[in-house]
């Protein structure tokens, strides 16, 4: 399991020209699920990005997570994280987990960082989602959660 995680001013997700999720501040998290991927990996993940110390402190140090800041997560799945551009120019997708076990997990990651005591709003599983997004910092963490 992979993500990427982005420290943010403001984030909105739209399916269809619709609004569908819609955060002031905090995190956008960018979740990929592998084949063979495991409720632990999720719980691993949802932990460390519930306390990740990314925002700055009153002597602007990273020192406080999305928790402490009072900010909340847009949670969004994206298979694309498991492209593999090893052969060739177009990515393959054979490390991505099949769409049914993949929601399973994604949703599954979603109830984790809620119960971290973060407010998580989602996008729409599998669908063709438009991101807008304003990056603070910018700040971008890669996390794997293979082996956990």
């Amino acid at each position: 399991m992979k993500a990427v995680v982005q420290r943010v001013k403001q984030t909105s997700l739209s399916v269809d020209g619709t609004l569908i999720s819609e955060i002031p501040f905090g995190l956008t998290v960018y979740l990929g699920v592998g084949v063979g991927d495991r409720e632990s990996q999720a719980e691993y993940l949802a932990k460390k990005i519930a306390n990740l110390r990314i925002f700055e402190d009153a002597d602007g140090k990273m020192n406080l997570s999305v928790k402490d800041v009072g900010g909340e997560v847009l949670l969004v799945s994206q298979f694309t994280l498991y492209g593999d551009t090893s052969k060739g120019t177009r990515p393959s997708f054979s490390l991505a987990e099949r769409p049914e076990r993949a929601e399973a997990l994604y949703e599954y990651a979603a109830e984790r960082l809620r119960e971290q005591g973060v407010t998580v709003k989602q996008g729409v599983f599998g669908a063709d989602m438009k991101i807008e997004q304003y990056n603070d910092g910018p700040v971008t963490i890669l996390m794997d959660a293979d082996g956990k």
